[in-house]
């Protein structure tokens, strides 16, 4: 073929079909849901606690240190477990916090987590003031009244919000900063670990059921992590410093139990669907097999759903470093960098990504998506009751 006939222009038909492929790889699909909200304390908290009079706020530095926008409130290096489960539901930005939200968010979901929060108002309190779960729920309410305006009337609202996925992560502190407080707290009197898981649940029900009534369907609570194995605790109660606390981890275990009953007894309402993510069990396997957990796998697992370039350069820099310190805060004073949190403007170990913890008691962004993945597609069965988010996402 000669030089002439190279430089021939490309036929109309064949730069019909080049444009469309082209679109095909630059359109974004749609997130799997139309929105996403979030509730919970600490662990989730992506800035509610910043403007309010509470020890319980990271919005200064080294915390967000490995997030797009520095210190937001996260109380991580970087990414939360609900930042990676909203990039894996398709969602192009974080969900943002309820108390700088604009109307036009509420389409698509808000963040009402609040550090410190408990399912019982009184939990957290030596800490300040923080937004507990009752109170979020009153933030909901208002905000399904401003969806209600935006949408026109009710039944468009709960049409709406019947598509959304819900994220309960409650009952962490309600043991932290409660039941195993006793200088502060007389709940560890008042009720055997049973009897305390019982309350809790019972309490947790009532307040679901206000989640329902208000629109909410296609709801997934996050069961309470091995709080025993924080490096706060470690540092407390631990013999060896790595020895997990078994008094602490055997009560969380009785209610995240509850927890499922829960769930089976919620998926008998109409239109419910609930289902259970065993945080606990997840933390359970990493703590079994330090290093096996790599953020290799996880970039790999991401980047698949299509995260922003951008993140998946900060997610890995060390696409070959596992979870191997397990018993220890990134960042942080004393005893398994445990005893006291991170410090502002403290320097954090450089390897974050080999790190379980980021501080005294919230896990580095490399576990958070490991817990978001496995929240989302499931990796064992054991890892949700009944269905993982992806599946909730089409039901």
């Amino acid at each position: 073929m000669g030089r002439a006939a190279m430089r021939r222009p490309l036929q109309p038909a064949l730069l019909l079909v080049l444009a469309a492929a082209v679109a095909v790889v630059v359109v974004r699909a749609e997130p799997q849901v139309p929105c996403y909200f979030v509730f919970g304390d600490s662990l989730v908290d992506n800035g509610n606690n910043n403007d309010i009079a509470s020890l319980a706020r990271a919005n200064y530095p080294p915390y967000g240190i490995d997030f797009p926008g520095g210190a937001t409130g996260r109380f991580s290096n970087g990414l939360t477990t609900v930042d990676a489960i909203s990039r894996l539901l398709g969602f192009d930005d974080y969900i943002p916090a309820y108390a700088g939200a604009s109307n036009d968010q509420l389409l698509t979901g808000v963040n009402f987590a609040s550090a410190a929060a408990g399912i019982r108002d009184e939990t957290g309190q030596q800490l300040g003031q923080r937004i507990s779960f009752g109170g979020q729920l009153q933030n909901y309410q208002a905000a399904v009244q401003q969806l209600v305006g935006i949408l026109g009337d009710e039944d468009s609202a709960a049409s709406h919000l019947s598509r959304c996925i819900f994220t309960v992560g409650m009952g962490s502190n309600d043991y932290l900063n409660n039941y195993f407080m006793p200088a502060v707290y007389s709940t560890s009197q008042q009720y055997t670990p049973e009897q305390y898981a019982d309350a809790l649940a019972a309490q947790y029900t009532q307040q679901l059921r206000t989640l329902y009534s208000f629109g909410a369907r296609k709801v997934a609570l996050m069961g309470v992590g091995q709080v025993g194995c924080s490096p706060n605790e470690l540092a407390q109660r631990s013999p060896d410093g790595a020895t997990c606390a078994a008094e602490i981890n055997g009560a969380i275990d009785i209610f995240n139990r509850r927890l499922v009953a829960l769930v089976d007894q919620f998926n008998a309402l109409p239109g419910a669907h609930f289902t259970y993510i065993n945080a606990y069990g997840i933390f359970e396997d990493i703590l079994r097999a330090p290093g096996s957990h790599g953020m290799g796998t996880l970039y790999t697992s991401l980047s698949i759903l299509a995260l922003q370039e951008s993140t998946r350069t900060e997610l890995c820099l060390d696409l070959c470093a596992g979870l191997t310190v397990t018993n220890r805060g990134c960042c942080g004073v004393g005893r398994n960098n445990g005893q006291v949190t991170c410090l502002p403007f403290q320097t954090p170990c450089a390897n974050r990504n080999e790190y379980l913890f980021w501080d005294a008691f919230h896990p580095t962004e490399a576990a958070n998506i490991l817990v978001g993945r496995r929240a989302y597609s499931a990796a064992l069965p054991s890892d949700v009751h009944p269905v993982d988010l992806r599946t909730l996402a089409q039901l």
